[in-house]
């Protein structure tokens, strides 16, 4: 019998013998007696001793095995627990070192890019010595050219980094084109937002502001971002964060209150961070949004950044502004700081969201020092529907100079007529400044001939290595691993954004498809809780050898998904937040969009408008007119027709630095000059 819970109090307790066993207690045999221990048994006497002899010799044999056996449960016990605290030990000394070789390598990182800055100048400075002993430029100018690489060490950097694959004539016109744009000194642009990838990433916003800023500067142009301090924020990828010594006041509810500045830099960008003091509670939660008083705490945040852009002395050339959260910045800005300093500024107004209003009580206006009279009528901030509300992002629209509705399919007509959601009457009235600009991505981590993560590289002209990708994903997945099996990636968001129909077209598809050797995998992106519900029911709905869920989100795993697909199922081709349609067409990979319609298929229809942009163009006449079933059969019975689309679409260029910032550097050139 083995007792293997047993302990040393447990055993104490139930059998008190003394270690030392006293020679009086001791039967003739050698054997320990029991002790009496009740009265009635001491008064049986000998009588009851010599009747039990006979009995105690078995029991207590008994219970000295029992005692072995306990004993030996904890000796093991305790050999069990050494060896599990040198296992925990071992792995915590493992964690260490691999916490300390992370540390090595970001710094061995870090000092790489310092001296791949420093190594791409001096290939700068050496290709122009090059030019001057080859007679392509004279000493004047280069002397010049030297003093532009050494003044603009940064912007040269990124502008050069292939410098290397390119010849001195190359160089040499890139180099003076440069060098105008230098004149030009650029625009001098401040985001006003609420969001910025990837400190403060909640909606569409974040992506953008990152990803134009980057773009925008590569291009010679100056910018920064302001924001609120949250206290969710991930300040780890922030560089050089520091707090301002110096309080500033702003005003709010008819006084003045305290606020804190931070700086720092974000992905090559400059940051300033606003916390009030005061009003500490307004930042200081566990989600950025969602709450009763949000207008109240983005309506304190965007007088805030005003009052400082005035106190710091900034005369920046364009105030960005992102929908509703700070519109107001709009008529704050025409009616009350314009005159401070501010009269070269002008206000851009980008719309990410135009179905995301936030209707207020107009009286709460004068909170941030408006006036609700003023502003509470139709042709400014009334609400067409709601007449006794305000509506911002009206005003946002009515105060801009310019206004950037950001949509990657829909034209100008289309979002006017059909997609304004209650402003249709404002947005005609100011069709003159509006203006609609698609999405990008970034262009520097997804792009298959450059990146590490695929098992192997490939290009528009040379797709070999997609087949090997293809192959790779099979393998990873489990899935039969042939190159000409036609495989399908779906990246779900949101389960909630799919209606129950377009659901159960999707089963019904991907059933019917599965039966012609279609392989699907489908991935989770973002946080799960809710959703990851409706992804487990979409599971159990479709069960098949040739499908596969990932309940996560993994990046890595990502890459290979769009490397190894020939295509990518999209909720929308619209898609600010994850840009999946146009990482797709990089990476080859048609993007399909789910929508409900009769033939049980995927469509999207094509908008004939002319003020449509290059990307909604290119994606309807390509991909975006195909339901799912189409675009199989053209696959298999037309590939030369299918290839030249996938061609044609990877040599593209929709990311952020292309048409995206082209339309945005042409709305603050025109603003400027107003």
């Amino acid at each position: 019998m083995v007792v293997s819970t047993l302990t040393t109090t447990t055993f104490s307790s139930c059998f008190p013998f003394p270690k030392c066993i006293p020679a009086h207690l001791k039967s003739s045999g050698g054997h320990p007696r029991t002790l009496c221990c009740s009265r009635s048994e001491r008064r049986g006497g000998a009588q009851m001793v010599k009747s039990s002899d006979g009995e105690l010799p078995a029991k207590n044999s008994e219970i000295w095995q029992l005692f072995k056996e306990a004993r030996q449960n904890i000796l093991y016990l305790d050999k069990q627990r050494a060896l599990a605290i040198e296992e925990l030990n071992k792995a915590i000394s493992e964690k260490n070192s691999l916490l300390e070789k992370i540390e090595e390598l970001e710094l061995e990182k870090q000092a790489m890019d310092r001296k791949d800055q420093a190594s791409i100048c001096w290939q700068l400075l050496l290709r122009i010595d090059s030019m001057v002993l080859t007679g392509m430029i004279n000493s004047e100018e280069v002397s010049k050219m030297r003093r532009l690489v050494m003044d603009h060490k940064v912007s040269i950097v990124d502008a050069f980094t292939d410098i290397l694959q390119k010849k001195d004539a190359e160089v040499l016109a890139e180099l003076r084109q440069f060098s105008y744009r230098s004149k030009k000194n650029g625009f001098h642009i401040v985001h006003i937002c609420t969001e910025m990838a990837p400190i403060a990433s909640f909606g569409a916003v974040a992506s953008f502001v990152t990803g134009l800023s980057q773009a925008l500067q590569r291009k010679g142009h100056l910018v920064e971002v302001i924001l609120p301090k949250y206290g969710s924020m991930n300040l780890n990828e922030v560089q050089g964060l520091r707090e301002i010594e110096v309080e500033y006041y702003s005003y709010f509810n008819g006084q003045l209150h305290g606020n804190k500045i931070w700086t720092g830099v974000v992905r090559g960008i400059g940051v300033t961070f606003i916390q009030p003091l005061y009003y500490s509670s307004f930042f200081n939660r566990e989600k950025a949004h969602g709450y009763s008083d949000d207008f109240e705490r983005f309506m304190y945040f965007s007088r805030a950044s005003l009052d400082y852009i005035v106190k710091s002395g900034k005369k920046p050339d364009v105030l960005h502004i992102h929908n509703w959260q700070t519109a107001l910045i709009g008529p704050l800005f025409w009616d009350i700081f314009v005159q401070q300093g501010l009269e070269g500024s002008r206000i851009l107004f980008s719309c990410h969201d135009i179905h995301a209003q936030s209707l207020v009580q107009p009286e709460k206006l004068a909170l941030c020092g408006l006036d609700p009279a003023r502003l509470h009528r139709p042709d400014r901030l009334q609400d067409s529907s709601n007449t006794h509300l305000a509506n911002p992002m009206k005003g946002g629209i009515v105060y801009s100079n310019k206004v950037v509705i950001m949509s990657s399919t829909h034209s100008k007509g289309r979002i006017i007529h059909s997609s304004s959601h209650g402003l249709e009457t404002t947005l005609n009235m100011h069709k003159e400044k509006l203006l609609v600009a698609p999405c990008g991505f970034d262009s520097s981590a997804w792009d298959p001939e450059k990146d590490k993560i695929l098992p192997e590289n490939y290009s528009a002209d040379d797709m070999k290595g997609k087949a090997v990708c293809k192959i790779a994903l099979q393998k990873k997945m489990g899935l039969a691993e042939n190159s000409s099996f036609i495989t399908v990636g779906c990246f779900l968001s949101d389960l909630s954004d799919l209606s129950d129909v377009d659901t159960e077209n999707l089963r019904a598809i991907v059933q019917n498809a599965t039966k012609m050797g279609v392989q699907f995998i489908f991935m989770m992106t973002g946080e799960v809780t809710s959703r990851h519900k409706g992804l487990e029911s979409l599971q159990v709905k479709i069960e098949d050898a040739n499908v596969r869920f990932i309940n996560r989100h993994d990046e890595t795993l990502s890459h290979l998904i769009f490397g190894g697909s020939d295509i990518i199922l999209c909720h929308s081709l619209h898609d600010p937040i994850l840009q999946v349609p146009l990482k797709a067409l990089r990476y080859g990979s048609a993007p399909i969009a789910i929508t409900t319609n009769n033939d049980n298929g995927f469509r999207h229809f094509p908008d004939h408008d002319n003020e449509t942009t290059k990307l909604a163009m290119f994606i309807n006449s390509t991909f975006g007119y195909l339901s799912f079933r189409q675009a199989l059969d053209e696959i298999n019975n037309n590939p030369s027709e299918w290839n030249h689309k996938v061609f044609d679409a990877m040599t593209k260029d929709f990311s952020w630095d292309a048409e995206c910032c082209d339309i945005h550097i042409s709305a603050y050139t025109a603003i400027k000059s107003l």
